[in-house]
């Protein structure tokens, strides 16, 4: 307490005092007996009021026990059903449970993973995909300000994400595997791994890469195949050996009909082989007979040209070549033609394009000549200033000429500019806004434009690649730039009209990969309409057995999550309750479960994270071992913590009270005596 307040409250007692001793005592006519007892009564009370006033504050420490975090992680994954372990791994949970001992010395938390993390214990053990270094990093998060060993119980397996076994040497948590499945090495042949390029060009070579292993330490020779349908379209004898444990084979297929090319290549068993599953794999090609050509023209070296090439590649539906503006290139040769930063040399480049009617982007920066630029077109303008400025993305929520998401342009560098105001003379669709510092502005950073058949793209700013750097430090990759920059290419490429219903599907799915079918909807000035209501009739061709399924609303799109469809053809139609609007299409689901594909845990995986995180590795048999070990570990002590809360007297309710009890009591004894 402040010396402030200790001389406030001597002075409430003297003033109390004084007051209650001159109404009592110096005043009275009548010195009764109890004329000492009220004169108390009216100190107290006066004492009490001024204390109220004053409002003193103290400090109240609670003391409490705080237990540390014991996190169960469980592998949900279908592999643990797979190696027949599901039992097993439910009871060593049920015992976790039940233990007393464990839940008196920590706060047990439980956990589910498998593609996902999830905070809680609904074993069913049927995902199709295992991420264990998600899982790991997530829960390195949640309790990095903690202690918290993990208790994982998985069998290692995991079928994508980064390496586990090398980023666990930055856990900050103990992580305590309890192996799953069987680690004694079994005689096998599988098909490790298989690469294949998802589409191919009409009359164009499709190269396959196949790599085939081995675990034994016979020789033996086996055949792999690769099969169209029933026709055998490829074959050869391949040789194993303790030596020789693993063939790469590389072979090239003919693309010789458009469409879906579904194949199957086969890995012929040794007849002593226990999981025969991982010696076949199907994949699928779809073939094409076109292919998207974009023309890049620039007078300048820049990142920026690299980053867009890089980007729009990424499909290998689409191949971009560079040119500069006086080089001669046949237009009417591609589909897109990209304008980075234009000066003076463009004019001729400008005439063909308006001659030709082509598609163009067009993206300016510091090295734009704006003073021909707003000569050389009239569709929109920029103020000329010869000053730069650095302009931030906001992202058009209601951007409607096509299916677009934001990506997180939120955390997105600054373009470079021209600094001046930008004026668009026709009508437009913008796709970002400019910010400026923490101001946002209706200015347009990136647009699209459609007049008279012709799709035209603005972009008021360089600095690409620093956007697709970013993307790759936000997700350790550029797939969500290369998305949004793929599909405004698209849009720009296609002369296609607009249609108020749009269905965005691929071809085909492996079953092991989640299977979303989106759609948008909009209103007949082509505004997207989230009012709408959608469903997708689904019919499975081979079976004609069909289900509808309602889509729901997803940011800017419709969506159905359909990853729990069996592998077969299916043929679908979306349609708008109370509108006379369908659209349909096909796809198919390949027959493919990669947890299917392993036959023994990962034990030397699963050693290198309990080594690297001062863990330590047990087996479902030494369930036991594991709780005592946790138990005894002194890193792992209930700690006594110390809570201080400052209180204020007015929140003391009781003083209150007491305050009305002591004016009570006064007035009843002053009116008994007379005194009233």
């Amino acid at each position: 307490m402040q010396t402030q307040t200790i001389l406030l409250i001597i002075a409430a007692v003297v003033i109390a005092l004084t007051i209650a001793l001159f109404q009592y005592v110096y005043k009275a006519r009548n010195k009764k007996k109890n004329i000492l007892f009220l004169a108390l009564l009216r100190f107290l009370s006066l004492f009490t009021l001024l204390l109220l006033i004053i409002n003193p504050a103290f400090k109240q420490n609670t003391y409490y026990i705080e237990k540390p975090t014991l996190v169960v992680a469980i592998d949900n994954s279908s592999s643990i059903k797979y190696l027949n372990k599901d039992q097993n791994v439910k009871n060593i949970t049920s015992q976790i449970r039940k233990n007393e001992k464990l839940n008196d010395r920590f706060n047990i938390v439980y956990y589910t993973f498998s593609d996902k993390l999830k905070d809680s214990i609904s074993l069913t053990f049927d995902k199709t995909q295992t991420n264990i270094s998600k899982a790991l990093d997530e829960l390195d998060q949640i309790y990095k300000n903690t202690t918290a060993p993990i208790l994982m119980i998985t069998d290692g397996n995991q079928t994508y994400g980064k390496d586990y076994q090398f980023g666990s040497s930055k856990y900050k948590q103990s992580v305590y595997p309890v192996i799953v499945g069987d680690t004694i090495s079994i005689l096998d042949t599988k098909i490790e791994q298989l690469n294949v390029n998802r589409y191919a060009y009409l009359k164009n070579k499709l190269p396959v890469e196949t790599i085939l292993t081995y675990s034994g330490k016979e020789d033996i020779n086996t055949i792999f195949q690769i099969k169209s349908g029933t026709n055998i379209v490829f074959s050869q004898q391949v040789l194993f050996s303790e030596q020789k444990k693993s063939n790469i084979i590389n072979v090239t297929l003919p693309a010789n009909s458009v469409g879906v090319n579904q194949y199957m290549a086969i890995l012929t068993p040794l007849d002593t082989e226990k999981n025969t599953i991982n010696n076949t794999k199907t994949f699928a090609v779809e073939v094409i007979d076109q292919k998207t050509n974009v023309l890049l023209i620039s007078d300048i070296v820049h990142p920026d040209l690299g980053a867009i090439k890089k980007s729009i590649e990424s499909n290998e539906r689409r191949s971009v070549t560079i040119i500069k503006p006086n080089e001669k290139k046949d237009f009417n040769d591609y589909q897109l033609i990209v304008l980075y930063q234009p000066n003076t040399r463009y004019r001729q480049v400008y005439e063909d394009l308006n001659a030709q009617k082509k598609n163009h982007f067009t993206i300016t920066g510091p090295k734009t000549d704006w003073v021909f630029l707003n000569k050389i077109q009239n569709k929109y303008t920029q103020e000329i200033t010869r000053q730069t400025e650095h302009y931030l993305p906001k992202f058009n929520n209601n951007y409607g000429a096509f299916l677009l998401e934001d990506i997180g342009f939120n955390n997105y560098p600054p373009l470079l500019g021209t600094f001046g105001e930008t004026r668009l003379n026709t009508s437009h669709d913008p796709i970002l806004y400019k910010t400026i510092g923490n101001i946002e502005t209706d200015e347009v950073l990136l647009t699209t434009i459609e007049q008279n058949g012709i799709r035209e793209a603005v972009l008021f700013g360089e600095g690409l690649w620093r956007w697709r750097a970013q993307n790759y430090l936000d997700t350790q990759g550029f797939n969500e730039f290369d998305e949004f920059f793929g599909k405004l290419v698209q849009y720009l490429a296609s002369n296609k009209r607009k249609s108020r219903l749009n269905t965005i599907a691929e071809s085909f799915y492996y079953g092991n990969a989640n299977i979303a079918i989106k759609a948008e909807y909009f209103t007949k000035n082509y505004e997207f309409d989230r009012r709408g209501s959608l469903r997708i009739t689904l019919k499975n061709k081979e079976t004609e057995a069909s289900q509808t399924i309602p889509m729901l609303l997803k940011n800017n799109t419709y969506d159905v999550d359909l990853s729990n469809l069996k592998a077969g053809n299916y043929e679908y139609t979306v349609t708008v309750l109370g509108e006379n609007i369908t659209r349909s299409g096909d796809f198919k689901i390949l027959e493919y479960n990669v947890e299917q594909q392993f036959l023994n845990a990962d034990v030397t995986k699963l050693k290198h994270v309990a080594t690297n995180t001062k863990g330590k590795v047990y087996y479902l048999n030494q369930k036991d071992a594991v709780i005592k070990e946790l138990l005894e570990d002194k890193r792992y002590q209930a700690i006594q913590k110390n809570k201080e809360n400052v209180v204020s007297l007015l929140d003391w309710k009781y003083l209150l009270i007491l305050l009305i009890l002591l004016l009570t009591i006064e007035w009843f004894v002053r009116k008994y005596n007379g005194l009233i």
